[in-house]
């Protein structure tokens, strides 16, 4: 009977889910095709029935879950809503993408069968199957983008539930969230799942400095709150004078960026000052050009607040890449803070927050009124299915990047993240055309972005008619004129020269192509020293003249020939004539090997895939007897006990310790998740760690004597490296001191901002 009563309350909860669904989805504009959502949840709740998450709760609820997300939260219809609910059923269920198709049309069954080819997150064991997967990601955005977006909702409602995860699954989870997911839905527009997906990575990553931010947040929720009215109440005035329809939001810096920048510049949580915006949402008013209405508004609201003359940004009349629309500026408010006021209008909010879904909905029509003046005026458009301008043309330069393979898996993943957080500038041609390129762009960049063939060739360019280097940062206005050679040829040095994932994809497009030409002279020059040396060309004598040479495989070999970096001859034929090993050595050698091999593959197959050395499920204990001996403290983030760290088992079985918010680490959660392993620390005081301390402020008689007082007779560390320089009267300096943990290092900087004339103090 209890059994009963608990399967009943469970068909209850299912249920109502599935109302709330219903609900949003009739809340929507979209066509209402209720009866197709309603057969594609009792066929998925059918097909998941039995199955349970990790949570506990029914299978069933994830994929609910999902579509709610699609539909309130991304703005999607039916046909998306449909897919959202059926996203899971190819991979875990009998179910075919046939079946699929024959109870549910084409299109759901493309967006499914997308879906289920880059099942199991972007990323798999090895780093050839996460860039395949990720590539196949990214092609189905070209075929429909729809799939994209329902994988980006699957993937926020996974790290919503991610609590229910072992704590080495929760690093590799919101590894690739941060790493790629995240970047995504910020290319993609879709700004609030963008913050959700950070703060929710940042709370699993580092849960302290998560909660430690929250708390602050709280603790000066009222004084913002008085700023914020005290700061709107004019323009509040100022907007009912002109008869608009209008909302206004406090906008508060998200935890993660909040941390971001205080990791950034080395500052606390009190020293962030631009953790409170302003939001004015307004409805256009009828026969009203929205543009018009939001440069009406900025002029309305600096003439109560004078307006910082450098933070003025028209993303109105020049779009982000990912559609975003609105106007920033910086105003200075009575109690003398500086702070920013974006508007928009509720179209431009709507496309803010969920991205080029919103352009879906909407359809701008001209007309022309009775005097003979055009009115663009927008309206809801029911069909969710054409992708704006923007979109496809980032589309376009993604495609032209998979078309040229990359042969390094972890360099393909990197071109493409290269562009996904890029903020942008807008450049001119000589004839006046305007192109969006990513901030940080240079000349050559630019070259590229025109044409393959100009990149190739491109020697120097014209910025505002002055020669500059190809390896000049463009910046917003400049108007570019490439400078092209015919001679000219691509440098291996050029990718040192820009910033662009397309630049970059060509230029080692084109060096590989010169290289396979290389390879195959190399080859042939080969082939005639065999000839002419009267000698057998099999694979033990090309492995030995390998590694006469110093070479690893016969690809190098070839190339290092063509580059006439090698050149062939007598000493070669010689060493090469030499009686080789003898035979039961050989075979020795290669049955050593192969029980190496087979060791290896057993160590990466056993434990689904897992070494058997260490076990996931038991956090790695770091002692005063296991750092340095069992585990490696990894020399690119110097981790000390009290750092939020992870463990990385390496090819050769070596655990690595870094600190969570290392660069290296990031890419290896993003990369290699079952590789990666939960780490606690449990060491006494008797090791000591070597920290740097950055310290900056006014170089004052005493100063230098005030910060060794600090260091060494309050806290009896020991420093081994000073560095102290001074320009006008500024001193800017590094301190090198062995330390027991993380706790010293605070309790050590605390104080040494004590000291009146230190001014900044950062862990570095």
């Amino acid at each position: 009977m209890e059994e009963m009563s608990k399967e009943m309350l469970e068909d209850k909860m299912v249920e109502d889910e599935f109302q709330r669904l219903i609900k949003t989805y009739l809340s929507t504009k979209h066509r209402k095709k209720v009866d197709i959502i309603t057969k594609a949840f009792n066929f998925a709740k059918h097909a998941h029935k039995g199955v349970r998450r990790l949570s506990g709760e029914p299978y069933i609820m994830h994929p609910l879950a999902v579509a709610q997300i699609v539909a309130s939260e991304i703005g999607l219809g039916s046909t998306s809503i449909c897919s959202a609910l059926l996203h899971d059923v190819v991979e875990d269920t009998d179910y075919t993408t046939e079946d699929i198709e024959n109870m549910f049309g084409p299109k759901i069954a493309q967006i499914v069968d997308g879906l289920t080819k880059i099942s199991g997150g972007i990323f798999g064991e090895h780093a050839s199957a996460q860039a395949e997967n990720f590539k196949k990601l990214l092609l189905t955005m070209n075929d429909d983008i729809r799939v994209v977006l329902v994988k980006m909702a699957d993937r926020l409602h996974n790290m919503r539930t991610l609590g229910s995860q072992r704590e080495d699954k929760q690093y590799k989870i919101a590894g690739e969230t941060l790493y790629i997911y995240a970047p995504l839905a910020n290319r993609l527009g879709l700004n609030a799942i963008k913050q959700e997906l950070e703060n929710l990575a940042f709370k699993y990553e580092h849960p302290t400095e998560y909660a430690s931010i929250i708390k602050k947040l709280e603790a000066t929720e009222a004084e913002r709150n008085t700023i914020f009215d005290k700061f709107t109440g004019p323009i509040r005035e100022q907007l009912d004078r002109m008869g608009l329809k209008y909302e206004i939001k406090a906008r508060i810096k998200t935890p993660y960026s909040i941390w971001t920048k205080m990791q950034n510049k080395h500052i606390p949580f009190e020293e962030i000052y631009d953790i409170l915006a302003v939001r004015i949402i307004f409805e256009p008013r009828k026969g009203w050009d929205e543009r018009n209405e939001c440069f009406n508004l900025y002029v309305a609201i600096t003439q109560i607040y004078s307006s910082h003359p450098e933070r003025f940004r028209d993303w109105v009349n020049h779009p982000k890449a990912n559609g975003y629309q609105a106007l920033h500026v910086t105003l200075m408010s009575n109690e003398g803070e500086w702070i920013e006021v974006q508007i928009r209008s509720t179209r431009m909010d709507d496309i803010a927050e969920k991205g080029f879904a919103a352009h879906w909905k909407y359809k701008d029509t001209t007309t022309v009124d009775e005097y003979g003046h055009t009115i663009v005026t927008t309206q809801h458009e029911a069909d969710d299915s054409e992708a704006s301008q923007e979109l496809d043309k980032w589309l376009i330069t993604i495609k032209e990047i998979l078309d040229d393979p990359q042969p390094d898996a972890m360099d393909f993943l990197d071109t493409i993240k290269l562009n996904l957080y890029a903020s942008e500038i807008m450049v001119f041609t000589p004839k006046g055309e305007m192109r969006t390129m990513p901030a940080g762009s240079t000349a050559l960049d630019f070259a590229y972005s025109i044409h393959t063939v100009v990149g190739n060739h491109c020697i120097g360019a014209k910025v505002n008619h002055k020669l500059v280097p190809m390896s000049y940062v463009l910046k917003s206005g400049d108007q570019v004129e490439i400078i092209t050679q015919k001679s000219q040829k691509v440098q291996v040095s050029w990718l040192d020269m820009v910033s662009t994932a397309k630049a970059r994809t060509k230029i080692l497009s084109a060096i590989r192509k010169e290289e396979r030409e290389l390879r195959l002279l190399g080859n042939n020059i080969l082939n005639e020293f065999f000839q002419k040396a009267d000698l057998v060309r099999d694979t033990a004598m090309l492995d030995k003249l390998c590694k006469h040479h110093g070479m690893r495989k016969l690809d190098e070999l070839c190339l290092a020939i063509g580059q006439e970096k090698i050149i062939l001859g007598d000493e070669d034929s010689a060493f090469l004539s030499q009686k080789g090993i003898p035979a039961w050595k050989r075979l020795l050698s290669f049955g050593i090997n192969k029980k190496q091999s087979d060791n290896n593959h057993s160590n990466e197959s056993d434990n689904n895939g897992q070494s058997p050395l260490y076990d996931h499920r038991t956090p790695l204990m770091l002692t005063e007897e296991t750092v340095d001996h069992q585990f490696h403290m990894a020399d690119c983030c110097n981790p000390i006990p009290g750092d939020a760290v992870m463990g990385y088992l390496d090819d050769d079985n070596q655990m690595h310790i870094h600190k969570l918010q290392c660069p290296v680490a990031m890419k290896i959660k993003a990369n290699y998740g079952k590789r990666i392993y939960s780490v606690k620390w449990n060491m006494g005081h008797m090791r000591q760690f070597l920290v740097t301390i950055r310290l900056g402020g006014m170089d004052n008689i005493g100063i230098l004597n005030s910060i060794t007082n600090v260091i060494s007779q309050h806290f009896s560390a020991n420093i081994r490296k000073l560095e102290i320089e001074t320009v006008d009267g500024v001193f800017d300096g590094k301190i090198t001191l062995y330390v027991h943990d993380v706790d010293e290092v605070k309790t050590i900087i605390t104080n040494l901002k004590k000291i009146p004339d230190v001014k900044e103090v950062a862990r570095i």
